[in-house]
């Protein structure tokens, strides 16, 4: 076994009790209990290293956040772990202009639909990916596919990978999604768009937009996964192998954090509008107002079919490179420990 002195960490914009255990100071705690310093994926001022937070290289680093990344950089040969699940679920819709006539999901037959695209991207380009699942789980609702509309493709040439606080964010921790998708539909290049979370109530709000189909909250979970639905917490191979108890502990760290919430939901939903960089109310309105209950780490027969449909998803549009065994992904042996634990 080698000698630990630090391990990495990333964890997406996004509700996840990581981002909460780390805000909270835990994660940070646990691991110096043991003499081992906690650094930052996103916050590092080298760009292979914030690299890792889509391709999961680094050795002795854990993660939590949208489920394309880690399904792709395992599909591509990364040896990692699922470790947990959390299911929280978010506000996902197909938006529209009043002054487009579209007021239903069936009114989006032959219509120009804009979708996200990096043509340069090297890593996963998610954000085409997530648009397109939500895309097609709303057409599926009305009867229809992906042929009956027309995929307008937006290319930009900004890169995934920019570190925080870039001067181009006017001050902002990052860039919004969605911005590409406004710009076209203000030109008329197209007639509606993707929109999911926090932010994604925000713009609609912001510009008065049609709800032509909203699915986030639908009781079929093949219709609900997407890149944020659910979140895995993933290690690299390696650092399960060499320190289980590290593992486990950091399992049951971050597991700590649904009882916590239950006890303070205004400061579990702070935390979380604190994380994407929202107002509160905007958390409530896209995650409900129960969100703080739904913070749970867990490996769920349900979760798991659900994420294994997403890849399957993934792999039919091209987006991961093979196919995998999701059951094989799985340990359950950390949270099991952390289980045992806890009820000791």
């Amino acid at each position: 076994m080698s000698t630990l002195d630090s391990v990495w960490y990333t964890r997406c914009p996004a509700p996840t009790p990581l981002s909460i255990a780390h805000q909270l100071g835990w994660v940070d705690r646990q691991f110096q209990a043991s003499g081992i310093s906690v650094r930052s994926i996103r916050d590092s001022k080298d760009p292979a290293v914030r690299q890792s937070h889509f391709t999961h290289a680094l050795d002795y680093s854990f993660r939590q956040g949208g489920n394309i990344p880690p399904i792709w950089a395992r599909a591509g040969g990364r040896k990692t772990r699922v470790v947990g699940i959390t299911t929280t679920d978010e506000f996902q819709a197909i938006i529209a202009l009043p002054s487009s006539g579209i007021a239903r999901g069936a009114d989006l037959k032959g219509r120009r639909i804009g979708v996200p695209r990096k043509p340069q991207e090297k890593l996963v380009d998610f954000q085409r990916a997530t648009a397109l699942k939500g895309i097609v789980s709303a057409l599926s609702l009305e009867g229809l596919s992906h042929a009956d509309v027309e995929l307008v493709y937006l290319d930009s040439a900004e890169a995934t990978l920019i570190e925080r606080g870039n001067a181009a964010f006017l001050g902002l921790k990052r860039r919004y999604p969605y911005g590409d998708e406004l710009l076209a539909l203000a030109r008329g290049d197209i007639d509606a768009f993707f929109v999911k979370g926090a932010e994604g109530v925000v713009l609609a709000n912001q510009i008065g937009a049609v709800v032509v189909s909203e699915f986030g909250f639908h009781p079929d979970p093949k219709i609900r996964i997407n890149n944020g639905t659910p979140r895995p917490l993933t290690v690299d191979a390696r650092f399960f192998d060499e320190h289980f108890d590290l593992v486990a502990d950091l399992v049951a760290t971050v597991g700590r954090v649904a009882a916590w919430a239950e006890e303070n939901p205004h400061d579990a939903v702070r935390f979380i509008a604190n994380e994407i960089g929202v107002g509160e109310d905007a958390i409530r309105a896209a995650n409900g107002p129960d969100v703080h209950r739904h913070l749970t780490l867990s490996l769920d027969d349900e979760q798991i079919a659900a994420f294994d449909h997403f890849k399957q998803f993934l792999l039919e549009w091209d987006f991961i490179p093979a196919d995998f065994d999701i059951s094989g992904w799985i340990d359950r042996g950390p949270l099991e420990a952390a289980n045992r634990r806890a009820a000791a």
